[in-house]
C-alpha cells in the first residue's frame, strides 16, 4: 500500500509518502513541503498547494490519502487556513478517485509512538526510526506528514479491511 500523508496548512503544508503494509517494514518514497507566501492572498495561495498536491499525486500515485483532521485551536485564523488547505488535499484526491481518511492528531501519535500526548521531537524520532532514515525530516510538517502516512498504514488499512467485510456481509445478506 502506498499512502501519502499530508499535515496541512496555509504556509507549509507537510508531505509524505510511505509505501508499507502491517507487519512488514515501511519505506519512504518521498517527503518535502508545499509552500506558500504569507503575504499572498488566500486564494492564490490555496491554488498553489493545489498544484504541489496535484504534483505529488501524479508522481507517487497514492493508493489511499491520509489528512490531519483539523481540531479546534484558539487561533480561528490558524484553524481557517488549515481546514482551507485541507479541503484542498480532500478534493485532489476524490478528483482521481483516491480515497481520504482523516486521523486526529493524537491517532497519529498514539500509532507512531504508543503515546497520544507526545511531543513533535518523540514523533519525528520515531519516524526517523521506523522509515530507517538517516536524518530527521525536515520540517516537523515533513515528519508529521510521514507519520500520518505511517498512522494510516498501521491503523486505517484494518479500518479499510473491517468496512470492506461489512459492507460485503450487507450485500450477501439483503431479503
Amino acid at each position: 500500500m502506498r499512502v501519502l500523508g499530508v499535515d496541512p496548512g496555509l504556509t507549509r503544508c507537510g508531505v509524505g509518502v510511505v509505501d508499507g503494509a502491517p507487519g512488514r517494514p515501511l519505506r519512504m518514497a518521498g517527503v518535502g513541503v508545499v509552500r506558500t507566501p504569507a503575504d499572498d492572498d488566500v486564494p492564490r495561495r490555496l491554488l498553489a498547494i493545489e498544484a504541489g498536491l496535484e504534483e505529488w499525486i501524479d508522481t507517487h500515485r497514492p493508493d489511499t490519502v491520509a489528512i490531519e483532521r483539523v481540531f479546534a485551536q484558539h487561533n480561528v485564523r490558524t484553524v481557517m487556513g488549515t481546514a482551507q488547505a485541507s479541503a484542498v488535499a480532500m478534493l485532489c484526491a476524490a478528483r482521481r478517485g483516491i480515497p481520504v481518511i482523516l486521523h486526529t492528531p493524537s491517532e497519529v501519535k498514539a500509532a507512531v509512538t504508543g503515546s497520544g500526548r507526545a511531543d513533535k521531537a518523540q514523533v519525528t524520532a520515531m519516524v526517523t526510526r521506523l522509515l530507517r532514515l538517516d536524518a530527521p525530516p525536515k520540517p516537523a510538517d515533513a515528519a508529521d506528514a510521514l507519520a500520518l502516512a505511517i498512522c494510516h498504514i498501521w491503523r486505517g488499512s484494518a479500518t479499510d479491511r473491517i468496512a470492506a467485510a461489512v459492507a460485503r456481509t450487507r450485500k450477501e445478506y439483503r431479503p
